[in-house]
This record gives C-alpha cells, structure tokens and sequence, in this order.
C-alpha cells in the first residue's frame, strides 16, 4: 500500500509540473520564439520535448494518479467500473463529434496531444474525460452524502453535480486550447461562447451523465466510505487543472469564461469537499450502561 500512495503522488506531482511547464511553453516561449536560441543545449532540448510531448505527459500523469488513487481508495473492482465507461463511453462520443458534429459541434483535433484514434481523436482525449470525470464525481458523491444517507434524488443530483463540474472546467479550456498561437483544435463553425457552439457544453454534460451513471449503477452494491483525506486528491486534480485552464484563458483575454467556471465549478468543488470532510469526520459518542455482572466464586480452603 506504502508503494501505491508513493506511486500516486509521484504522479500528481509530475503531473502538476508538467502543466506548469507546459504553461510556460505555451506562453512565453513560442510567443517569443528567439528566448529558445538563448537557452543551454539542454534548455533547447527540454523545450523541444515539452512542444513535442507535453501535453500527453500531462494528462498521461493526470489518468495514472487518479487511477492509482481509486485503486488505493475504491477497490479494483470500483476503479475499473469507472474507468471502462469514462474511457469507452468518451471514446465514443468524440469519435462521433469529429465524424458528424453531434453532441458537440464540427470540430477537429490538431497535432500535439499524442496519436488518433481512427485518425480523428487523440488516445489521450479519453484519459482525461476519466480523471477528470472521476474527480469531480467523487466530490458530488461525497458531498451529498450519497453513501451514508442513500435515495435515489441523492444518486441523480450528484451525477449531474459531477457533470456540472466536469463541463465547467471546459468552459474555461475550451476557448483558450482552441485560440492560442498553438491551438490543439479548432472548431468549424465557430459559436456564439467564445468561438464555442453552446452545443458543446450539452454534449459535455449529456457524456458525463451518461457514464457517471453507468459507474454509480455498477456501484450501486458497493457503498463508498470515505475518511477525511481521502478527497484531497479529487479536489486537488479538480483545482490545478481549472488553475491551468484560467492561466490560458486569462492569457488569451478570456475572462467571462473564467468567471462563469468560477461559479460553476471551483465554488461548488470546494463546497463539496469541505461538506464531505465536516460530515465523514463527525463522531457521535452516545452515553452508554455498562453492565458487569460478577460471578460466585467458591473458594476452598485446606
């Protein structure tokens, strides 16, 4: 178990790094392209990589901690019940973006974050719906107590809770990944939100409905016992994440966005975690009688 948590955080930290990295790619170095000749031959190396393959590193680590977490906190079983239908259900969906428009609108993926599946979605796309998607639906469910005070509104209220927050850290992504100087995809017919289709966030929420459903329904015999620490990690994917997303949103002159998932996202996240945290970590000590009975003893004398 020791290795395990080593092993996850290991992983969030490069994976925290490598958004940080990526940032100062993005942002200072391609926009001012000549700072790269000033660099040592190994600054010109690191720089090259982090163009080359940054953002599959990142959301590569994003998906092994989250992973390893749920391995750590949830069980095989329940880990693998979520990351088969965040992966294949996304999968699936982008897939059927790029092909025809729907649920999110004509777009396409660019170069830079890893191979394409079918040659229309990079295999990294998914893994960050999965890490993501099980972070910010970790929180609802612990938030709202779903597994301590079960009924079926609990069950509805924190899928569309942790669609909520999924589709929020999009709204801040979205128009700064897809309008940078180095964009990693672009849209077809440009909406109304930013250079988004309002589509999007339909097709954002209704995909993370769909298999934030399928896991709680595989879940559904196997309630979840959360400790006070244990949603530390969610919260801190959630947040550095929407870090990295504003960062690039700010950059770009985004800002309604940022609010908007400010609202929608970080303020309900954050609420969530401390709810969840004030009520695992509650101990109700109940006056208690005690009752000792004592037993004949026969003493023999000789």
């Amino acid at each position: 178990m020791k290795q395990l948590v080593v092993a996850e955080r290991v992983c969030l930290i490069g994976h925290i790094v490598s958004m940080v990295f990526g940032l100062v790619g993005i942002l200072l170095v391609i926009p001012n392209a000549e700072v790269i000749f000033h660099l040592s031959e190994v600054g010109q190396t690191a720089m090259q990589w982090s163009m080359a393959g940054g953002g599959v590193v990142y959301m590569i680590l994003g998906a092994a901690a989250v992973f390893l977490y749920a391995l750590r906190t949830l069980g095989v079983g329940r880990a693998m019940a979520f990351l088969l239908p965040a992966v294949l259900i996304s999968l699936s969906s982008e897939l059927l973006g790029t092909s025809t428009g729907f649920p999110f609108g004509h777009y396409s993926y660019l170069s830079g974050l890893g191979y394409k599946i079918a040659g229309l979605v990079p295999f990294t796309i998914p893994l960050s719906w999965f890490y993501l998607g099980c972070a910010s639906y970790l929180l609802a469910r612990a938030g709202l107590e779903v597994d301590t005070k079960p009924s079926w509104w609990r069950h509805i209220v924190a899928i569309g809770l942790g669609s909520l927050l999924l589709t929020s850290w999009d709204f801040v992504l979205d128009p700064a990944m897809s309008q940078t100087t180095l964009p990693f995809w672009y849209w077809q017919q440009p909406g109304a939100f930013f250079g988004m289709p309002y589509q999007n966030f339909a097709g954002w929420l209704g995909t993370g409905a769909v298999f934030m459903t399928v896991a709680a329904l595989l879940w559904k015999n196997n309630p979840i016992k959360f400790e006070r620490s244990q949603l530390n990690l969610p919260l801190v994917v959630y947040l550095s994440n929407f870090g990295f997303a504003t960062v690039m949103s700010l950059a770009a002159g985004f800002s309604i966005p940022v609010l908007l998932g400010l609202v929608l996202g970080v303020t309900p996240a954050i609420t969530l975690w401390w709810k969840a945290s004030a009520t695992t970590t509650q101990v109700t000590i109940e006056p208690a009688t005690q009752e000792v009975s004592v037993a004949s003893v026969k003493v023999a004398l000789k």
